[in-house]
């Protein structure tokens, strides 16, 4: 079993910045990737960004340029830098996991851009 815990989300200006990190533990060897999802009220959860275990990261468009994803793999941790953030960055972000053909989600933490 993985068990994945986020932290660092909060409220933030439009413009702003916030640093989210995502802690894993358990059964955690290997190759793995984690990525970082988000979910606004009433819409899908969707993509932010991913990045595999060597370090390879992946970015949807709307926060390309402006967050980065990193890891560190001796810590198990992944974080996202959110730089210049919109309002349309609100939403519940949730870390995600994948390793041996199964994946894991954390419970999320809420990130609320507004002024």
């Amino acid at each position: 079993q993985v068990q994945l815990v986020e932290s660092g989300g909060g409220l933030v200006q439009p413009g702003g910045s916030l640093r989210l990190s995502c802690e894993a533990s358990g059964s955690i060897f290997g190759i793995y990737e984690m990525g970082w999802y988000r979910q606004a009220v009433g819409q899908q959860r969707e993509l932010v960004a991913r990045i595999s275990s060597g370090g390879s990261p992946v970015y949807a468009d709307s926060p390309k340029g402006r967050f980065t994803i990193s890891r560190d793999n001796g810590k198990n941790t992944a974080y996202l830098q959110m730089n210049n953030v919109k309002s349309e960055d609100t939403g519940v972000y949730y870390c995600n996991l994948k390793i041996r053909a199964r994946e894991y989600w954390g419970k999320g933490t809420l990130v609320t851009v507004s002024s």
